[in-house]
């Protein structure tokens, strides 16, 4: 393996595996980069967000049972509010008309607008959009809290890619909205440095994802819950469980198999408020709804023993030759390149196979390749890891609010892909000319805000190392204002990739 310096094994080591640097530049972790890197990986270091509103699935979706009771009674009482007091009844009206064809539609369109006004005013100031609060306290758990905390940050850079792989979208319904940051919290960064089966099963039985993929409507044709037989599979989560999250669209899996899982995990569904099933807001297994009999998948029979049915065949997904592949390959472009290396994918496919989906020793072995400490930036920053490397940079601490509108204004609006294999992770996606114009305003709002006493010529230097370009820095040094240096700094090639 070509050896580089150690000023070019930190620079590539914040950049291209981390978060960026941050107000230290590489000097933090100069003397030993790469041990700095493999240090992360065997302390499992992943930050944990924090703040009083990140609570459990289970307490975020009671309060979101409550919320909307609260909004439907409050709608009730408007509409008992704007309604017309009863009028004694009025003689019938000559004319070419039949009675009250002239009033009734005006008087209907009167009451509808008074409902409105009157719901708009009980919802807005007395009670804010739960939901929204929740998702506005995860972001700043994150950009403010655990995106600035670890000297690389290679821990919540997997957590960013797992959170990807495995998507969920706030714009699905309310659950979603308000437990996507639950669901990361839980599925996702408990799992990062373990093993993938035990991600994966914390990922299809998480509140969040059975939602979002309609698993609590899919009724075993044959089962108690569907006695009139009105009710039947819906196939969304078994789909995405083999197209995205395992095996992979090429992986060799048939309808016949999305249809089988469909039938495996049915009965997987979430505790309602009334708690009929277990504990409101929680995973259940539902035996009334799930599908009887031994079922047949990829060549491999599952006995039918309830919700163990379901868990043995995720095992085996995670375990499969096609789901090493597949994850190896969305890792390897990932961090490495948007047109993955073959020989490298297969090292770190080999590496999941032999170790049964030790995420850790996946990792090593991707670390461990020449391909990983090439100089040469061939990833674009998304939106997401532009943010935070700016973050982290600059020291702003931005509103959560303001985050989250310029993620969406940049193209990559927080959990919120367009469908369920999340956002693309290639340059053509992300180095759009739309894109780049979104950035540069970013840029300089983040540039007029860096305080006086930092020179931008010095904070490049520091930042970027030796992977900083004469051209950038001749430009940044020739910027006609401090805060046009530190906007060019931020739009430069060597900070937009990594």
């Amino acid at each position: 393996m070509a050896q580089q310096s150690n000023d070019v094994y930190a620079a590539l080591a914040l950049s291209r595996f981390g978060l960026g640097a941050d107000h230290n530049g590489i000097a933090s972790i100069l003397s030993d980069p790469r041990g700095a890197l493999l240090e992360e990986i065997t302390e499992r270091f992943v930050p944990v967000p924090v703040g009083p509103q990140l609570q459990s699935t289970a307490d975020l979706l009671v309060g979101l049972y409550a919320f909307q009771e609260q909004r439907k009674e409050a709608r009730q009482q408007a509409a008992t509010a704007a309604a017309p007091p009863d009028k004694p009844a009025q003689a019938p009206q000559q004319g070419p008309h039949p009675p009250g064809a002239m009033s009734a539609q005006p008087a209907a369109q009167e009451m509808a607008g008074a409902i409105t006004k009157a719901v708009e005013k009980l919802e807005k100031p007395s009670v804010p959009y739960l939901p929204q609060q929740i998702l506005l306290a995860e972001a700043d758990a994150r950009f403010n809290g655990t995106i600035r905390q670890p000297l690389i940050g290679f821990g919540e850079r997997l957590a960013m890619f797992w959170a990807n792989h495995f998507a969920v979208a706030i714009s699905k319904s309310e659950e979603c909205h308000i437990l996507a940051g639950a669901f990361e919290r839980e599925a996702i960064r408990p799992h990062v440095f373990g093993r993938f089966s035990d991600m994966l099963l914390a990922v299809e039985t998480h509140p969040a994802m059975l939602g979002y993929l309609d698993n609590q409507q899919s009724i075993g044709p044959n089962s108690k819950a569907n006695g009139n037989k009105k009710r039947g599979l819906n196939e969304n989560l078994a789909r995405e469980t083999l197209e995205l999250h395992t095996l992979g669209v090429n992986g060799g899996y048939t309808q016949t198999d999305v249809t089988t899982l469909a039938k495996i995990i049915t009965g997987w569904t979430v505790a309602r408020a009334e708690g009929k099933l277990g504990t409101p807001g929680t995973f259940v297994f539902n035996a009334g709804a799930h599908e009887p009999g031994d079922q047949t998948l990829l060549g491999l029979t599952y006995a039918d023993n309830g919700v163990g049915q379901g868990r043995e065949a995720l095992r085996d997904l995670a375990r499969h030759p096609a789901t090493a592949q597949h994850i190896a390959t969305k890792l390897v472009r990932h961090f490495i390149a948007d047109v993955p290396p073959p020989a490298l994918v297969q090292t770190v496919s080999a590496t999941f196979t032999k170790t049964d989906g030790d995420l850790s020793a996946v990792y090593r072995a991707l670390l461990g390749s020449e391909e990983a400490w090439n100089p040469t930036l061939a990833k674009v920053r998304s939106p997401q890891e532009f943010m935070a490397a700016l973050l982290r940079a600059s020291g702003e601490t931005p509103k959560p609010n303001v985050i989250l509108g310029t993620l969406t204004a940049m193209g990559q609006p927080f959990w919120a892909p367009a469908g369920p294999n999340g956002f693309a992770d290639t340059a053509d996606v992300w180095a759009s000319s739309e894109s780049l114009s979104m950035r540069m305003d970013v840029a300089s709002m983040i540039a007029n805000a860096v305080p006086p006493q930092v020179d931008p010529r010095r904070f490049v230097s520091d930042s970027l190392g030796p992977l900083l370009s004469n051209e950038t820095l001749q430009a940044v040094s020739r910027a006609e204002t401090r805060n046009q240096g530190f906007a060019i700094a931020y739009l430069s090639p060597e900070f937009q990739r990594r």
